[in-house]
């Protein structure tokens, strides 16, 4: 065989893929098997390896800060573009998500309760305002009338005498009412018998106790008393305590117990 076709015979070696073909009759006994020999052509690149190197070298290389940063970093165009999943975040132009419905009844019956307590609270202490401006009139009121039972009470003439008793007697009650009551024709006789002449004032009164319904004052009183005995008359003066009780009908303060304490 000339060299030439030596060349040719190892470059059809180095082409072609020997394959051994399914199928293919068995050897006879004795004799080497026969193969046949199919050739294969192999896939050519699609481009000269040489241009393809060419071509990569003069790619440009990417710059590793220009890289997009897998955790997010501090990429300006990562923090405009859509949130990953799972990090709670949304654009600012994203609506909020509607809160839950059994959510919405918690808010509903909070505000529910917080407005019973405060109309409960606004309620309480609105009464208690009420009560307490009732229980400071009923004091003045009840101070006023025992001042004015005090003056009426130390105030006798035997020219008005019975006008006189019977204020006494008209702002009385209980106690203080039966016993003057009993005794009325008592001071009456004195009083015209002595020629009595009784005129009082009131200097200090001062409230002991008291709410809307009863108290009790301690009344300063002077008086001029004038009668047979010193017909220019002499001063006199009284400490009187006086248990006052509201009567339910009209309302009025009367004197339930009157009593001299010095």
């Amino acid at each position: 065989m000339t060299g030439a076709k030596k060349e040719v015979a190892m470059q059809a070696r180095r082409d072609h893929t020997l394959r051994v073909i399914k199928g293919a009759k068995p050897g006879v006994p004795g004799r080497a098997s026969q193969r046949r020999i199919v050739p294969r052509q192999l896939p050519r690149p699609a481009e000269p390896i040489e241009d393809l190197l060419k071509r990569l070298d003069r790619e440009p290389v990417e710059d590793p800060a220009e890289v997009e940063d897998p955790a997010g970093g501090d990429d300006p165009a990562n923090a405009d573009g859509p949130p990953e999943e799972g990090t709670g975040e949304r654009p600012a132009d994203e609506p909020a998500a509607a809160a839950p419905a059994g959510r919405g009844r918690m808010l509903v019956v909070l505000l529910v309760a917080v407005l019973a307590a405060t109309v409960t609270a606004a309620g309480v202490t609105g009464h208690r305002w009420y009560v307490d401006r009732a229980t400071d009139q009923a004091r003045q009121e009840a101070l006023a009338a025992a001042r004015q039972a005090s003056v009426t009470f130390v105030s006798v003439s035997a020219a008005s005498v019975d006008r006189d008793i019977q204020r006494i007697t008209a702002g009385a009650t209980g106690d203080f009412k039966d016993e003057f009551t009993r005794g009325q024709s008592q001071v009456r006789a004195a009083v015209v018998e002595n020629k009595v002449d009784s005129r009082g004032s009131v200097l200090r009164a001062g409230l002991v106790s008291g709410d809307r319904r009863r108290a009790v004052v301690l009344v300063a009183v002077d008086a001029t008393v004038k009668n047979v005995k010193a017909p220019q008359g002499r001063p006199s003066h009284y400490r009187i305590q006086l248990d006052m009780v509201r009567d339910k009908g009209s309302g009025r303060w009367l004197v339930s117990r009157l009593q001299f304490v010095g």
